[in-house]
């Protein structure tokens, strides 16, 4: 609609509240986009040159009068206004949407933005060309309305036009494409507030109208305002691959044309593509992959005409190369929501480099491209409303859900809900909605904000109070970040075990990749230490890089610190692996991980440990080194071979790969900590903490009398300078609960120049 109509000059005079998109430069492609000017000229000459029949007169008169309404009008580029709507006509000529659409396309802003009335549309173009229009008109400013309202009931009034005739979004999508394209001319602040919208709204509703080219295209515009860091790392990373994927994607193209000829008449369509910067950011991010490991960032498509054709173009490719397994889907058979079709299998060719076909008839291929539009592009006057289409049923249930609320905040959590049923919506202070998924933390939020917003984290208000990282976020809730200033600042390795989304931690992974390399060598060496003591092996350290040799080829590192690099910041992960080291060390040095080491000196139940069994009397319990579990953690006990129970955290990820895999499952057992009267107790227990500070002489006194003072005992201390300046001590100490560990990690927090405390052997 109207986003970028022209306020004024002291509206373009206002300082950019967003610092971070200013630094990236517009991509040439949407600059040229941007700056592109349609007349009506080039819509007359679009009609002429199509199959279809258009009322050519009813569309001029729409034009002369919104030149007309909209005539002194300027846009924020300083263009003429009339220059949007002819924009919004041409895209949807595009789509091949008829005449009524065309009308109301050049028509949509004169209510809202001019003196013209709906009656005189009415009466001029006839009840369906006033009818879409009303529909794409925002409501009048109602003073009891906040924005958050007005925006809430400008969805509704979409919705419910919607129901009514599938046009009026489709006019929508045009409009905010349109607007999306020359976002770059609007205020900084305003950009993020469209993109947000367009990202979480607008961009999920053309995907289940099945329009791929409009919701593609909005995915990328918006993903470039809302993180153009991201994004342009992105670009970077596909330029640097652009000549070497033409060339991988003609030789594949060549290669099955040359194999397809002569077996079909006519002869099969082959096209490539390469997937959106917006859907690889999702992979890279939200999956944790590398953008090598994107097996379908490459395409080939094969459009032939038969459905029985398809499925012979099929075994052909899997003739002519390699499938890989679980990476073939039948949507023909199994049609999307959206109901679109398609073969898709992902093979690799004699370069070695995965890439996916798409196989589909023409037919299917008009609905994966246009959608619903395809009903206006190829077929002569049809009507559609959701009444008629079980592919709109999504609408009537939106409508449905939320027809008896009078709330308007209600109403608009209860749409966008509905939109993506595993979601949740939350907003910033400024009103910019965040969608996530079931469970997410405010460190997905924040990261869900921008990449340096959660770098840059370091606590979190939801609706104006205090909570912690580990908080699980509410749809409706206003969260606001909290972020520092200070040089290094970073994120916590504990928000690895907190984060919920995939995006959120590939980006801290790949913070400590980058920003800790020294500090990830030490956490990596430790870890791995921690596990080896844990299974009892005891590999010499000269054997050790020949040790550890196969798993640092597969994970690509050159060197023993590489390898523990790669375990310190999140890219090996341990679990996975220490099985088959252990396997390695017996068959190797003839010993078993069982009998290397003895076991920990035995504490029956109740009167020594403290812990009870479920359901066993006077057994033997030991307590695990890998999680050092304390009274006030929560724990689950493990029926070890000859050594009694073996207690762990419930968070222990020896215990939550076990169960995850269904493993030794009936070995688990139920245990509590014993109660007790007395606020302390004569059990102690060894407790390990990671302190990072910046390093300076009389840090390890500070530490030591700290705990001193607290009457804390020290069993083990080491420490290890880093390259930026920092220092990085590992304390094990004698606890005796919960409350007394966040005494002393209190403690610690408050001495000079320590930057965080965090409890290790999670």
């Amino acid at each position: 609609m109207s986003e970028n109509v022209h306020k004024g000059n002291e509206e373009q005079a206002k300082v950019s509240r967003y610092e971070y998109a200013a630094t990236i430069p517009i991509p040439g492609y949407m600059l040229a986009a941007s700056r592109t000017v349609y007349s009506i000229d080039a819509i007359l000459q679009k009609i002429i040159d199509c199959e279809k029949q258009y009322d050519l007169s009813k569309i001029v008169s729409a034009y002369e009068l919104a030149d007309k309404c909209h005539k002194g009008q300027k846009r924020e580029s300083g263009e003429p206004y009339i220059s949007h709507p002819i924009a919004v006509a041409y895209i949807l000529l595009e789509l091949g949407m008829d005449t009524d659409t065309i009308c109301a396309a050049l028509l949509h802003d004169v209510v809202e933005d001019t003196d013209c009335t709906l009656g005189e549309l009415h009466k001029q173009f006839g009840a369906d060309v006033a009818m879409l229009v009303d529909g794409v008109t925002k409501l009048g400013k109602v003073e009891i309305f906040t924005k958050e309202e007005q925006k809430a009931e400008n969805i509704r009034k979409i919705l419910l036009a919607m129901s009514e005739d599938i046009r009026v979004i489709i006019i929508k999508l045009a409009d905010r494409l349109h607007n999306m394209r020359t976002l770059n001319y609007c205020r900084e602040d305003k950009r993020r507030t469209i993109a947000h919208e367009t990202m979480n709204i607008y961009a999920p509703i053309a995907h289940r109208l099945g329009i791929r080219s409009i919701k593609d295209e909005l995915e990328d515009l918006a993903f470039f305002y809302l993180d153009p860091f991201a994004y342009d790392d992105i670009e970077k990373q596909m330029a640097l691959r652009r000549e070497s994927r033409e060339e991988l994607i003609e030789k594949i193209k060549q290669r099955i044309e040359d194999r397809l000829r002569g077996q079909f008449d006519p002869m099969p369509a082959i096209s490539g593509r390469v997937k959106s910067n917006y859907g690889i950011y999702k992979k890279v991010y939200r999956d944790g992959k590398d953008i090598d490991q994107i097996y379908d960032r490459y395409a080939v498509r094969v459009i032939v005409n038969t459905m029985t054709d398809c499925y012979i173009v099929l075994s052909i490719i899997h003739d002519m190369f390699k499938p890989i397994p679980n990476r073939f889907k039948d949507y023909i058979s199994t049609p999307k929501s959206n109901m679109y079709q398609s073969l898709h299998t992902t093979v690799i060719g004699r370069e070695g480099i995965p890439f996916e076909v798409q196989i589909r008839t023409w037919d299917m291929h008009q609905i994966a491209e246009y959608g619903i539009a395809a009903h206006w592009k190829y077929k002569e006057g049809v009507k559609s409303s959701a009444k008629d289409d079980k592919r709109l049923a999504w609408i009537r249930q939106i409508i449905e859900n939320q027809q008896e609320s009078n709330d308007v905040e209600e109403i608009v959590r209860a749409i966008k809900s509905d939109l993506a049923p595993e979601d949740i919506f939350a907003f910033t202070p400024k009103g910019d909605m965040i969608t996530l998924p079931v469970g997410s933390t405010v460190i997905d939020f924040a990261y869900a904000i921008h990449t340096e917003v959660g770098h840059r984290m370091c606590g979190a208000k939801v609706d104006k109070k205090m909570v912690s990282y580990d908080y699980q976020i509410k749809t409706g809730e206003i969260i606001q970040i909290l972020t520092s200033n200070v040089p290094g600042h970073g994120p916590n390795r504990s928000w690895l075990n907190i984060a919920k989304t995939n995006e959120a931690k590939s980006k801290i992974r790949s913070w400590f990749k980058k920003e800790r390399r020294e500090e990830n060598i030490f956490e990596g060496r430790s870890a791995l230490e921690r596990e080896f003591r844990k299974n009892y092996i005891r590999v010499p350290e000269d054997e050790l890089e020949e040790f550890l040799k196969l798993d640092m080829k597969r994970h690509n590192c050159e060197t023993l610190d590489d390898f523990f690099a790669a375990i310190g910041y999140g890219g090996v992960q341990l679990s996975k692996l220490i099985q088959r080291l252990k396997d390695s060390y017996n068959k190797k040095y003839g010993e078993k991980a069982e009998e290397e080491q003895p076991a920990e000196p035995v504490k029956t139940t109740k009167a020594s440990s403290g812990v009870i069994v479920d359901g066993i009397n006077d057994c033997v319990i030991k307590f695990a080194q890998c999680c050092n579990p304390l009274p006030g953690d929560e724990i689950i006990g493990f029926i070890t071979r000859g050594h009694g129970i073996s207690v762990h955290k419930k968070d222990c990820m020896n215990y939550l790969n076990q169960r995850e895999r269904g493993e030794n499952l009936d070995r688990w057992v139920k245990v509590i900590w014993e109660k007790t009267d007395n606020k302390t107790t004569s059990a102690y227990f060894k407790a390990t903490l990671d302190i990072i500070a910046v390093d300076r002489i009389g840090l390890l006194a500070d530490v030591s009398s700290a705990l001193a003072q607290i009457n804390v005992f020290i069993y083990e201390s080491t420490s290890r300078e880093l390259k930026n300046g920092n220092a990085l001590m590992s304390i094990t100490v004698s606890i005796a609960g919960m409350e007394q560990l966040k005494t002393v990690i209190s403690r610690l927090q408050k001495i000079q120049n320590v930057i965080s405390v965090e409890r290790s052997g999670r």
